[in-house]
């Protein structure tokens, strides 16, 4: 335990160059302590062999006895998510009185979702990553990552857990400018005792060469582009083969090009089994993932709210999104029935739900098939009068629906003309639809 401080004091002596890293050096320092009982130090040099490439680090810590580490890849949990965060709240205390950054956060994430988090400047997105890595705990509210209580433990055990089971990519890159690549790549496989020394470096070379970046594994950060710095900070995330990766702007510091060539990195990873987290500011670049998690103000507005109502600002969606009830229906359960009085609006979330209309004979008829993110249940309110058709679950699949009442839908369409202007539009569409099929044109 001393010799890692003294060794991490001797870093930070090193001064300016190291502000930039401060978050990595941290995070390596933890995962330092935790394992410096079983270490001692060593010379470590990694270069091509009968070459003078490569870069002396300064120590290192070798394990007394070498694990060959079995990478974890795919979540194995029996939990019910792979993330479930409930009712999550960070206070800060500052001389003025607490700050809320996070108010009440309930998210859920499944294995193999590429997830996008945006909003704005200060609306709570890195504090709540931070939630999830474990790099910051909740003042209140359980974390659950896989089937381990993250808030739950401490600081030895969390970094050893975060080694093992979360990928960190940041924004500014973090490689620690004395190592090469190949060198960076290997330090987490070393801090966390992962892999026999001879496994490290054939790791290390493979994921570089997934990256894209073989022919540069021995040169350091400061001789390799921005865009290629980021990709050995991402081949440094995998190293540990965690089943989850969480990126901080990771594109923040790139060229459009680059930016692309990234995404489309993480979009493979996905589909090798990886859940990734990625915090942006890019709506472009939002668009290409499975799911968009928006924070404001420290609080979630469900995605497909904010897509049904895109011209409401975000306090008003926050309001609503309080407002939400989330509904579960049974293949074939009917949700709203024809002529009953409409009392709330609905957004299809999960599966199919069909439209159907009542025949003279009294046969029904679908005329219509809702997919997620669509909507049903606006014309009546809209108009007054009772529903003009039956909603019922898709027969082959579950639905799921969320759910907002009469009174908090007006009043929403009510703050803003333009929205209710787009909804009396769409809503005259589908009406003049329900008439044609009626009279059998």
């Amino acid at each position: 335990m001393k010799f890692a401080g003294l060794f991490f004091d001797e870093l930070r002596e090193w001064g300016g160059i190291f502000v930039a890293i401060r978050p990595f050096m941290y995070y390596v320092e933890w995962l330092c302590f935790t394992a410096t009982w079983k270490m001692k130090p060593r010379i470590a040099y990694v270069g091509n062999s009968g070459s003078n490439e490569g870069f002396m680090f300064k120590q290192l810590f070798r394990r007394d006895k070498s694990e060959s580490g079995v990478g974890n890849g795919r979540s194995t949990s029996t939990a019910a998510h792979l993330i479930d965060l409930t009712n999550v709240v960070k206070a800060y205390e500052t001389p003025v009185g607490d700050f809320i950054a996070l108010k009440g956060i309930d998210l859920q994430v499944d294995p193999g979702e590429f997830v996008a988090v945006i909003g704005k400047s200060g609306s709570g997105k890195t504090t709540l990553i931070n939630m999830i890595t474990g790099i910051d705990r909740p003042t209140s509210g359980t974390v659950h990552v896989s089937d381990t209580a993250v808030h739950t433990l401490k600081e030895g055990p969390m970094a050893e857990w975060r080694g093992r089971n979360v990928g960190v990519i940041f924004q500014f890159f973090q490689l620690l400018p004395m190592l090469s690549c190949i060198e960076n790549v290997m330090l987490p496989m070393d801090f966390c005792n992962m892999y026999t020394a001879r496994e490290r470096k054939e790791r290390a070379l493979h994921l570089l060469d997934q990256v894209g970046l073989i022919e540069h594994a021995y040169k350091l950060p400061s001789e390799v582009s921005g865009g290629q710095q980021q990709r050995v900070a991402i081949a440094r995330a995998l190293a540990n083969d965690p089943p989850i990766l969480v990126a901080d702007e990771p594109t923040g510091n790139l060229d459009s090009h680059t930016a692309l060539s990234m995404i489309q990195l993480f979009e493979e990873l996905v589909d090798q089994g990886k859940t990734i987290l990625m915090v942006t500011h890019d709506q472009d670049l939002a668009k290409r993932v499975t799911r968009t998690v928006i924070i404001s103000d420290g609080e979630i507005i469900d995605e497909y709210l904010a897509k049904a109502f895109p011209a409401l600002e975000e306090a008003q969606l926050v309001r609503a999104t309080r407002k939400l009830e989330t509904k579960s229906y049974a293949p074939g359960a009917v949700i709203v029935s024809q002529g009953e009085n409409p009392d709330k609006f609905y957004i299809v979330t999960k599966g199919i739900v069909e439209v159907l209309l009542q025949e003279p004979d009294g046969q029904q008829i679908v005329v219509a098939r809702l997919r997620s993110g669509q909507y049903f249940g606006e014309i009546a309110i809209l108009r007054g009068g009772a529903r003009i058709a039956t909603v019922r679950a898709g027969t082959e699949t579950a639905v799921e629906v969320a759910a907002l009442d009469k009174e908090t839908f007006t009043n929403l369409i009510g703050e803003s003309p333009v929205t209710r202007e787009e909804l009396s539009r769409i809503a005259g569409q589908r009406a003049a639809e329900t008439e044609k099929r009626k009279n059998g044109s």
